[in-house]
């Protein structure tokens, strides 16, 4: 199974990229509900909880893991690779950052995103790194998961809180916008509209199942061990109505979830 985590329903958007993209093969999702959001947590927090959602999806027999939550993309990814030697890990920040260099043409990129993702400076290093000429404009987005996780996906006031938020990334003349966080993808139409057509978007969604999709395209063997499925099982740590009611809209498929124990 292709084991997918994230601190609540955002990480749903790469599930549905990956069934779109490897539509017979069987997918393990578990959404942190009970402690979402992760982005307000420190690091040391941010990264027990990843060990602990990678060590459910392995025992429930993922051999692949695809973290789709940026916060533990940008602090935990290390730590889990050196706990859980042999296990493939795909993480959000490198394919945004990536597709970010290819469609940028003035050098100002804009990133969105929480603050512990923001904070922890991995978009700068990996932009420095590669062209120190890019000049990122990055700005913490702390009121879009409660939202989106409330189900506001295009509510008047979640429109005014995206449109306030991207006023300084546009002042700066960007041209592409990383969304720095996979619950992001549920509101893009609206995002996308605020920023305007010149500004190029990066859905981190897209990019990090492409990988998966690359990787197994090459690894013959892992593809034949990821005994093909189809529909999705969805464990969960909280039960909550919105996540079910956003989760079987979002997907377009009746969705069962299981509640996990610790």
């Amino acid at each position: 199974m292709i084991g997918v985590f994230d601190s609540g329903l955002g990480g749903l958007t790469v599930v549905k990229e990956l069934l779109q993209k490897l539509p017979n093969y069987k997918i393990l999702y578990f959404g942190d509900t009970a402690r979402t959001p992760y982005g307000t947590k420190s690091a040391e927090t941010v990264t027990r909880y990843a060990i602990e959602n990678t060590e459910f999806l392995l025992e429930k027999g993922a051999k692949l893991i695809v973290v789709a939550c940026h916060t533990v993309s940008s602090t935990a990814i290390p730590v889990l690779k050196e706990r859980f030697k042999g296990v493939p890990f795909f993480e959000v920040v490198t394919p945004s950052f990536k597709k970010a260099l290819q469609l940028t043409r003035k050098k100002i990129i804009g990133l969105i995103g929480t603050r512990t993702t923001v904070e922890s400076g991995i978009y700068q290093r990996l932009f420095a790194e590669v062209d120190p000429e890019i000049k990122l404009i990055a700005n913490p987005a702390p009121l879009l998961v409660p939202l989106i996780e409330e189900g506001w996906l295009n509510k008047p006031e979640t429109r005014k809180i995206v449109k306030k938020y991207l006023i300084p990334l546009k002042m700066r003349g960007i041209d592409t916008l990383i969304l720095g966080c996979t619950h992001y993808p549920l509101i893009k139409k609206v995002i996308a509209e605020k920023a305007g057509k010149r500004i190029k978007l990066v859905d981190p969604s897209e990019e990090v199942a492409e990988s998966v999709y690359r990787y197994l395209e090459e690894n013959s063997k892992l593809k034949e061990e990821l005994l093909p499925n189809g529909e999705p099982e969805i464990w969960v740590s909280d039960l909550t109505p919105n996540f079910e009611k956003l989760a079987t809209l979002f997907l377009k498929r009746k969705v069962t979830l299981h509640r996990v124990t610790w």
